[in-house]
């Protein structure tokens, strides 16, 4: 029979050499010779005043260490990196077997504010000593993450309101129910859940008031709409995504083509990506130069930002929602969209009865009306429209021909709301002079236009796949947008440090 060396699976007690656990070449190098060496800590030293009095702190560098290195890791839980300092050996060296409480570490996080923006600043001069960024194009893109708050909580002032009085009048209700059943024997069971019940009502109640109290106005959109509130972080915002509706933040980060260097990172409460270009291209313009190519998704295209480009004369690319369609490389996308995904619904959809269109309807030679598929007039409602830059003519049928016509569900994709069917014949294309948009669709649909949407994607997109996958970045642990910006910071500072260990950074 074979025989085979023993295998140790206990305790054991083994001599070990906290510097030979860090291996130069890895990350955790790369961090330690960073913070031990190049880094400017003193913003964080001036927070203790323990020279003479008070017990002794752990030190900032330590701590920015952990972090780093537990974000590198995909641990994000300050309980689990208080675990992983006791336990793993690699936390253990870089610690210098600190061991610090889990309270320590969340209190350090969430305290960082501002200066995490100092350190990533100084991170980046290095990245820019090394080489590491060429300057040639940035590319801006976004991602949305769920927040540490409750997509339940969102509303506006008058939602709130109407809670408030809704809680009072339950609670009115309550007490005079207890006050007609005094005399009678009760359940004392049922009676103190009921107050339990009732002191909870009270206190929500209250909690509204208060937050009304703080916030006298609703939150403002972009356009002057009102946005929604939330009452446990009324920075976040509710915000549509590929997998539903979330309550969070969106982090923007600009990256570098040449080595996905990220130049730029911000988190902001709001889904609409066109409100956060210009803040972005004013926060890279000293690290910009003349010949500096900008590139960012469609969801940052308007003609505010294409004209505020044009006028500081960046040259970027930023294509509208429309360029997959005049792009023949896309032009199977739709076939692939169109099919069930397998691993959600396999059943196929039912086809929906298409609705007659304007080449069903014959236009009279005047002008005067058009005849539609049931022989029935419709009358000219609009002679001389625009529709997206077409002249039109438009028609509108009469309440008396279309509510009791027999092909309403063949002619109206909601027959039961709409009463008359109304058509629009396109003339022709107006003579509107050229805008910002317009200019911006010709220079995307170029040859080079075309090049710099693919160098987007292959520069921008690896960069969030490393930040989501990789490290495990899925939601915010921390509330208030400061906070919040602080976090996506440090998880942006970690993908530079990374980047720095891959390129020789201190070997």
């Amino acid at each position: 029979m074979a025989r085979f060396k023993p295998i140790h699976k206990g305790l054991k007690l083994l001599p070990v050499d906290f510097e030979r656990q860090v291996i130069p070449g890895s990350f955790e190098y790369a961090l330690c010779h960073l913070v031990d060496h190049e880094l400017d800590l003193s913003a964080f030293h001036v927070r203790y005043k323990n020279d003479v009095d008070g017990a002794s702190a752990f030190d900032p560098a330590v701590l920015i260490k952990i972090i780093l290195l537990a974000y590198s890791r995909g641990i994000i839980s300050s309980r689990k990196i208080e675990a992983a300092c006791r336990e793993n050996v690699l936390f253990i060296a870089v610690s210098g077997d600190s061991q610090p409480h889990f309270t320590t570490l969340a209190a350090f996080i969430s305290d960082m504010g501002d200066r995490v923006a100092k350190l990533f600043a100084q991170v980046l001069l290095i990245c820019d000593r090394q080489g590491l960024i060429g300057r040639e194009m940035f590319a801006i893109d976004g991602v949305k993450l769920p927040a540490n708050a409750s997509k339940a909580k969102s509303g506006t002032r008058a939602d709130y309101q109407r809670q408030v009085e809704r809680m009072e009048i339950a609670a009115k209700q309550m007490l005079e129910k207890h006050q007609s059943a005094d005399s009678a024997p009760t359940d004392d069971a049922l009676a103190k859940r009921e107050a339990k019940k009732l002191e909870r009502l009270q206190k929500e109640a209250q909690l509204l008031r208060d937050w009304l109290k703080k916030n006298p106005e609703d939150r403002k959109g972009s356009k002057g709409s009102i946005r929604l509130s939330n009452l446990t972080d009324n920075e976040s915002a509710k915000m549509a995504t590929g997998k539903g509706v979330i309550q969070g933040y969106t982090g923007v980060a600009t990256v570098d083509e040449k080595t996905q260097i990220i130049v730029d990172a911000q988190a902001h409460g709001t889904g609409s990506e066109q409100e956060l270009l210009l803040p972005v291209i004013k926060a890279t313009a000293a690290l910009r130069n003349v010949d500096t190519m900008i590139t960012a998704d469609a969801g940052y295209h308007s003609q505010a930002n294409l004209k505020a480009l044009a006028e500081q004369q960046i040259n970027a690319y930023v294509p509208d929602n429309g360029y997959r369609k005049r792009d023949e490389r896309y032009a199977d996308q739709y076939v692939h969209a169109a099919k069930p995904d397998p691993l959600w619904n396999k059943t196929k959809e039912a086809k929906k009865p298409k609705c007659f269109r304007s080449t069903d309807f014959h236009l009279a030679e005047d002008y005067s009306h058009c005849v539609c598929p049931a022989g029935k007039r419709l009358y000219g409602n609009g002679s001389d429209c625009t529709i997206n830059g077409y002249a039109a003519m438009k028609f509108a049928g009469a309440k008396q021909d279309c509510v009791p016509c027999k092909r309403r569900k063949e002619c109206l994709r909601t027959p039961e709301k709409t009463h008359t069917r109304q058509v629009s014949f396109l003339q022709g294309k107006r003579d509107i002079q050229e805008n910002h948009t317009d200019r911006m669709k010709v220079k995307i649909d170029s040859e080079t236009g075309r090049e710099m949407i693919t160098r987007r994607f292959a520069t921008v997109e690896p960069v969030f796949g490393n930040l989501r996958g990789n490290k495990r970045l899925h939601r915010f642990t921390l509330r208030g947008k400061a906070k919040v910006d602080g976090q996506w910071k440090l998880y942006c500072l970690v993908h530079n440090v990374e980047k720095l260990a891959n390129h020789g950074y201190a070997r």
